[in-house]
């Protein structure tokens, strides 16, 4: 189980670097998965799909919102998620 809004703490954040349609954004990808200093931001996704408030980009599960602070671990951690990868399948 991964700790969603509301949790302590929060982890709901997945990175995913993609628009609602799942197409790549360019330049939101932590320089395609390679950066992890203070430099690069990441698209982030909810998991349990619950943001600030009851918009389409606050409910959706991969394109929410950017990174802030950079591709660290700790950076990623403080946007609400544990800067993971998390795989996804469609039967």
């Amino acid at each position: 189980m991964v700790n969603g809004r509301g949790d302590t703490p929060n982890r709901h954040d997945v990175l995913t670097g993609s628009k609602p349609d799942g197409t790549k954004i360019a330049d939101q990808t932590c320089g395609d998965w390679t950066l992890s200093g203070a430099e690069g931001v990441a698209m982030m996704g909810h998991h349990d799909r619950t943001g600030l408030d009851d918009s389409a980009a606050a409910k959706s599960w991969n394109s929410s919102h950017a990174s802030r602070g950079g591709c660290s671990q700790e950076a990623l951690k403080g946007t609400g998620g544990d800067g993971l990868f998390y795989c996804f399948a469609v039967n």
